[in-house]
């Protein structure tokens, strides 16, 4: 008989994780291992990495949830490889090969070819995406051997780096630094670099290094993270904040906090701005004020015409839950 399973006992964990996304795992599942070593009540991620993507996953716990949209927004930044001559049925070396041409293209056509995908550019979504028509993935259509109309989706490779370049020889490839905006297929881009160079292609190896202001040398892979004790775990949690970067600091008094904690608007001399993070005073909850910071983030929110508009907003339960387990989140 095998020994009944411990149930582990969940607490509320607010912060962010910079997890280093394994390959072979999906993004829900990276999120669920990591969810039940810091024993988190709630759990979230910023986008989805294939699981034959590695690289980073920002992961959300608790109040950082209600701020997971903006890293949907953010650029993005990949390193891949991209096999030319071969083309598969998912863009990716997980496809079976559907065809396969001779690599005739030059250095000099290379480079050419690579000007073209600078700047805006239209992508068609491939049929293996989690995209939807009509309520069903792409992916699902697939599946069953249907092939649907989509309408390109316009985005923008900010830029597009060759990082290295091999023409001759069993396995022609290119490695590429991509870094573009929110919605791009990289696996699109490496099958459209290949029909453009005349042989086709299909991407062999995929790894973000960045998603707006994090970077790869930031993140803990799970095994590390598993390894850790629980302290050490919670303390490779960055503030709620760290997802508000960029935003325009505002800072409330006691009385502006308490009312705009209750969704109403303030009013003040603050410019016109579309991405405010507010703070307000620390509750009086310790004899120690010395051990704490002296704001603690409220929430989001935008001014327009003098006035402070909320956005999304902590609860008072969630606020003293960050001061309570992790007071250095706050600061």
């Amino acid at each position: 008989m095998h020994a009944p399973r411990t149930r582990v006992q969940r607490r509320p964990v607010h912060g962010v994780l910079l997890l280093d996304k394994p390959l072979g795992l999906s993004s829900n599942q990276a999120l669920q291992k990591a969810k039940w070593l810091l024993r988190a009540e709630k759990a979230g991620h910023t986008g989805t990495l294939d699981p034959l993507a590695s690289g980073v996953l920002p992961l959300c716990f608790g109040a950082a949830t209600k701020f997971s949209q903006i890293h949907l927004d953010a650029d993005k930044t990949y390193e891949t490889t991209v096999r030319l001559g071969v083309k598969t049925r998912t863009g990716d070396a997980e496809g079976d090969v559907i065809e396969s041409r001779p690599v005739t293209c030059t250095a000099g056509q290379v480079v050419e070819g690579l000007d073209r995908f600078t700047g805006p550019i239209a992508q068609v979504p491939p049929m293996h995406s989690a995209l939807k028509k009509d309520g069903k993935a792409l992916y699902e259509y697939a599946r069953d051997g249907e092939t649907v109309e989509r309408e390109a989706r316009h985005v923008v490779i900010h830029d597009l780096e060759l990082l290295d370049m091999q023409l001759q020889g069993e396995a022609p490839q290119l490695r590429l630094r991509v870094r573009c905006s929110k919605g791009t297929y990289i696996r699109t881009l490496g099958e459209d670099i290949g029909e453009a160079l005349g042989c086709g292609g299909h991407l062999i190896a995929l790894r973000r290094t960045a998603t707006g202001p994090f970077d790869v040398s930031q993140c803990i892979a799970l095994d590390a993270l598993e390894a850790l004790g629980e302290e050490d775990r919670l303390a490779r949690l960055l503030p709620v904040q760290s997802l508000l970067v960029g935003h325009d600091p505002v800072t409330l008094g006691a009385d502006d906090a308490g009312r705009f904690l209750s969704g109403v608007r303030r009013r003040g001399g603050w410019a016109d701005s579309a991405r405010v993070a507010v703070f307000g005073p620390l509750p009086h909850t310790t004899s120690d004020p010395f051990s704490l910071p002296s704001s603690v983030l409220l929430g989001s929110a935008h001014t327009q015409a003098g006035e402070l508009i909320p956005g999304r907003l902590l609860s008072p339960s969630e606020i003293q839950q960050i001061l309570e387990t992790s007071p250095e989140l706050t600061s």
